[in-house]
């Protein structure tokens, strides 16, 4: 509406430019009549006068002597607006070539000088904002990723603050991830060799007694022996764990094909019998009467449930029974295995899938403990499926609850 009403007035006061224009006009027409009126009456000098009469006629000569007069006034009373206009017209043209530090100069209050002073407040509302965006980018190419550009709403350069600080922001998330994945494998040959010496050097220790004859008798040296192998079969289970660890994480291939859960757990519950047995546990699959299908690389999967089904028999053995339930739940397929045992305590809850992560160090003691890696591995099976784990733990009882999408 202040457009309409700025080009409206602009139109009006050329018109009244025009009508003033005219009237001048006239009032040197009028003017030049009465002139030639009185000029005629001398002799000596109205001979030119009555030729111009005679030959071109008084009517053309008015004529062309008015447009004449018009052009001359008009252009006269239209110059200033026009010379304004230009002026703007060229700040405009500087601002669009992105000079915005030229003020146009605003010498009257009229419809223009409004325009100007428009023009003027847009151009440094516009210097003052990529002002900001510029000392924004210094920030940010210091390495202050956390500072924000101001975005405007509904504004070109809002959108553009905008990508910036997302751009920023993804940066800062990308350069935390290289840092987290240079920490990470900083943390994993930590771990590793941590893991690796601890068996390698009873392992030596105990070749070194074998070697020097630092024995009393057979008895012995089979003792010695014997332990020498159970070290030296944790370490090639810690190896063959740290292998499988590497091999999901660097994207192992997947054979998708549909899997009955109702099946498998049936199976796998088989398998674990002796296992069950020898420690005194049972175990129960509650699954629904219809078959429960999921896409999925069946030998990786068994990999990491019987990881989940080991640690229940080891850690929950107290509670004589481990329990598997399967279900279905807004198009997901929920699988939780559950054990009676003790409960993991709170603190080590958010760490429970870290890789060389234990829980509970004096329970490791007593059942042999393990890699650090099997959790881990079961995470990373789980997730390349497209489902996700969790764990919750309390003096009732421990679930593992892992959520896979389902297949019709």
């Amino acid at each position: 509406m202040t457009r309409i009403r700025l080009f409206n007035s602009i139109r009006w006061r050329f018109l009244l430019i025009h009508i003033v224009s005219i009237l001048l006009t006239a009032l040197v027409l009028l003017l030049g009549r009465l002139l030639a009126s009185y000029i005629l009456q001398f002799n000596t000098i109205n001979a030119s006068l009555i030729w111009v009469i005679h030959n071109i006629g008084s009517r053309p000569t008015m004529a062309v002597s008015g447009i004449g007069l018009y052009l001359f006034f008009y252009i006269i009373l239209s110059r200033p607006i026009v010379q304004y206009t230009k002026e703007i017209a060229d700040t405009i043209q500087d601002m669009a070539n992105g000079k915005f530090h030229e003020p146009v100069s605003v010498k009257s209050p009229t419809e223009l000088g409004l325009i100007a002073s428009h023009a003027n407040h847009i151009a440094e509302e516009l210097n003052d904002y990529l002002r900001e965006i510029n000392h924004g980018l210094h920030e940010i190419a210091k390495g202050h990723f956390q500072y924000e550009i101001p975005v405007k709403p509904d504004h070109d350069l809002g959108e553009i603050a905008k990508s910036i600080n997302q751009m920023s922001a993804q940066l800062h998330h990308s350069i935390q991830e290289e840092r987290n994945a240079e920490k990470t494998k900083n943390d994993l040959i930590t771990g590793v060799s941590h893991d690796l010496r601890t068996p390698l050097t009873s392992i030596l220790g105990f070749l070194e007694l074998i070697e020097k004859d630092r024995y009393f008798d057979e008895v012995e040296l089979r003792y010695y022996i014997g332990i020498a192998y159970e070290k030296s079969v944790t370490l090639k289970k810690l190896i063959d764990d740290l292998f499988e660890y590497t091999r999901i994480n660097n994207g192992m291939p997947l054979d998708l094909k549909r899997l009955d859960m109702n099946d498998f757990f049936q199976q796998l519950a088989e398998e674990f019998v002796p296992n069950l047995e020898s420690a005194s546990v049972s175990c129960r699959v509650h699954a629904p009467d219809h078959p429960v299908i999921i896409r999925a690389d069946g030998d990786h999967l068994v990999r990491a449930y019987e990881n989940l089904i080991s640690n229940a028999i080891r850690y929950g053995s107290a509670g004589k029974r481990v329990d598997i339930y399967i279900q279905e739940q807004d198009s997901q397929v929920v699988i939780q295995v559950v054990n009676y045992g003790e409960p993991i305590p709170e603190r080590d809850i958010p760490f429970i899938f870290d890789r060389f992560y234990r829980a509970d160090k004096s329970r490791s003691k007593q059942t042999g403990g393990g890699t650090g890696l099997g959790l881990a591995i079961t995470k990373s099976i789980i997730e390349v499926h497209g489902g996700s784990i969790s764990v919750s733990s309390n003096k009732r009882q421990t679930c593992f609850e892992t959520i896979f999408p389902i297949t019709k």
